[in-house]
């Protein structure tokens, strides 16, 4: 029996409950239309198209079948669809469902009241939710605020370290250029796949491209689109928008699904012919007085396979010649130990020690910021094609190395891949091996530039045997 009456009990007292906020939502129904004049609270009946027709400028007229549910005439805005309601913490709200006119007519705009009173049954508050909808950060605003955690270091990379500053500045490019005009002012959760989808397709085709400043003093970008650039920039998105996730505005990335273009890159190799060119392009920059850094810098890049940034950002405090060894603690792949040929080491010796900078600049303790430039004085020379580029040498670096058969590792190792460069804390210099590797390579590079050998001594490899 006391079961029973405990069940009894609690079926009256939940009963009570809901007999009260019926109550505390007819009351409030009751307050709303008793403070309108007296000729707006006797217009309550079935609202209609006929009833709608009717309605003048500063006129309501409150449904009998759906509580809470009426229709007003503001002046020169037409008729309005409102549902007032209660939320349960007994809160006021009035949430304009939409103007009359397609989609709503009186018998949609009924069953709309209907769905948002079953949702503040629930608990939910549908003004609330549109209104904070309506203030929620925008695509433009979620990119900010990606770009100030990165640089100040609060989000790091997929390698735990922060953004390098050629990166960010790349970044803050896309972001400007492309995501923001086309969509920055989209809601960050509204955004879908069909939305980065179309991103993509409008970036290939060259929506964004025109010229745009820079923050550079007369600074000017030719922002050209493509897709290859399309195709970077929607990876950048996939990166900001699994930051919205981390910082909970928004709970999936709609990056995630989008088919990308494919890269397109087409690994250029210089011929023989192009590195005889080379040589020849050198030796004459060297007599017509070039910046011989900048001689040096280009000529160091084909016999090691280098990046340009990492050659230009070369110190010495990072070089032992004595080991033939460059320990790099900042590139692309983090801190790398690189065999030095005895061709690279004499390219080195070459150098005046104008600062900490292997590499230095015309002018100030800074990279060279002008080698671009001059790689293109050096190309002119050597009637070079415009494709051949530093990058162009870093990939016929590693192509000579394959055809002298050595293995993706060594060569990896030789060049700094992802993956494969000696980065282990506790080696300090390259072995025998590649020593080896690195200076059969750089003399068939000698060889093809058509220039002196180098002046140590090579390292014959043991053949394997069968």
């Amino acid at each position: 029996m006391s079961e029973l009456w405990a069940i009894h009990k609690r079926f009256v007292l939940q009963s009570f409950a809901f007999h009260c906020r019926d109550l505390r939502t007819s009351v409030g129904y009751a307050l709303a239309t008793l403070s309108q004049p007296m000729s707006e609270e006797r217009m309550r009946k079935a609202i209609g198209l006929r009833e709608i027709r009717k309605l003048k400028p500063g006129e309501k007229i409150w449904d009998t079948k759906v509580l809470g549910f009426h229709a007003r005439c503001q002046t020169g805005a037409g008729v309005s669809y409102v549902l007032f309601y209660r939320t349960a913490e007994g809160r006021t709200r009035w949430q304009t469902i939409g103007r009359h006119g397609s989609p709503w007519t009186p018998d949609t705009a009924r069953e709309e009241a209907q769905r948002l009173l079953g949702d503040v049954a629930g608990g939910s508050d549908p003004a609330a939710d549109k209104l904070a909808k309506r203030k929620a950060a925008t695509v433009g605003a979620l990119c900010d605020l990606y770009l100030t955690d990165i640089e100040a270091g609060r989000t790091l990379t997929r390698r735990r370290a922060p953004k390098k500053a050629s990166t960010l500045a790349t970044d803050r490019g896309r972001i400007e250029r492309h995501i923001k005009p086309l969509l920055g002012s989209l809601k960050v959760a509204s955004v879908t796949r069909e939305d980065v989808d179309t991103f993509m397709h409008d970036v290939a085709a060259g929506k964004t491209a025109g010229k745009t400043k820079t923050a550079k003093k007369r600074g000017l970008a030719n922002v050209r689109g493509g897709r290859g650039t399309a195709s970077r920039t929607v990876g950048l998105l996939g990166a900001i928008f699994t930051y919205a996730i981390r910082h909970r505005m928004r709970s999936d990335n709609p990056v995630h699904g989008v088919i990308r273009f494919a890269d397109g890159k087409r690994e250029r190799r210089i011929s023989n012919e192009e590195y005889k060119a080379l040589g020849k392009a050198l030796r004459k920059a060297e007599a017509e007085a070039m910046w011989p850094a900048a001689v040096a810098a280009a000529r160091f890049l084909a016999l090691t396979g280098w990046r340009s940034g990492e050659a230009l950002g070369l110190r010495w405090p990072e070089v032992d010649l004595g080991r033939r060894t460059a320990t790099l603690g900042d590139t692309k792949t983090g801190r790398s130990v690189r065999p030095l040929s005895y061709a690279a080491c004499d390219v080195l010796r070459t150098l005046t020690k104008n600062g900490e900078l292997a590499f230095s600049a015309t002018r100030g303790d800074g990279p060279m910021t002008g080698f671009p430039k001059l790689w293109k004085r050096i190309a002119k020379l050597g009637e070079l094609p415009p494709d051949v580029t530093p990058h162009t040498l870093r990939h016929s670096f590693a192509s000579l190395a394959g055809d002298l058969g050595y293995s993706e590792p060594t060569i990896a190792a030789l060049v700094g891949h992802k993956g494969h460069s000696i980065t282990s804390r506790y080696v300090h210099a390259a072995d025998t091996v590649l020593l080896a590797a690195a200076d059969a390579v750089a003399n068939r590079t000698v060889a093809l530039m058509g220039e002196r050998k180098a002046s140590g001594l090579v390292v014959k490899l043991r053949q394997a045997t069968a």
